[in-house]
């Protein structure tokens, strides 16, 4: 059995500086087969870096504090997910949640199978600065910086 204290953890922003308070809470357990991330976002801020989809893992949301919104599939519906409730993603869902509120969201992601997912199954929705539109970007496994590519024109952007 292993024990931590989420406020003991340390912050792992996300790399696209879209959020602050993110803290790994799977790597903290040890676990091997479930991701969970303890998030505190502040209004304007979101979990990820846009509207995007694990083809390798299903992912839930429970939000603790506050009401996060999610945008969900390729026509970005939304849904407002409130304090006390979750919200569950298939693999291969498109969703981007976000704090559009002026509280503080608290939230804990779930997602499985495997505390990370696969980057070469990680796909997301983003403008590409060659093809002028918004396009399919993959992402490849961060070394220095990530990656990200165009899966249309095979344009490549750098973010440390």
């Amino acid at each position: 059995m292993e024990r931590v204290e989420i406020a003991e953890l340390e912050r792992e922003p996300h790399p696209m500086g879209v959020n602050r308070e993110r803290r790994d809470v799977g790597a903290a357990l040890g676990t091997e087969e479930l991701g969970v991330v303890h998030y505190e976002l502040q209004p304007g801020e979101q979990f990820s870096g846009g509207l995007h989809t694990h083809h390798d893992q299903e992912e839930a949301f429970y939000v603790v504090e506050g009401t996060a919104t999610f945008e969900h599939g390729t026509d970005e519906d939304e849904v407002e997910v409130e304090a006390g409730e979750v919200v569950h993603f298939e693999p291969g869902e498109f969703q981007c949640g976000r704090n559009r509120s002026d509280e503080p969201v608290v939230a804990v992601a779930l997602a499985a199978p495997g505390r990370r997912h696969n980057w070469e199954d990680l796909e997301s929705f983003a403008p590409c600065g060659e093809c002028g539109e918004v396009t399919s970007h993959g992402v490849r496994e961060p070394q220095e910086a990530f990656v990200i590519y165009c899966n249309e024109c095979g344009h490549e952007m750098e973010i440390a």
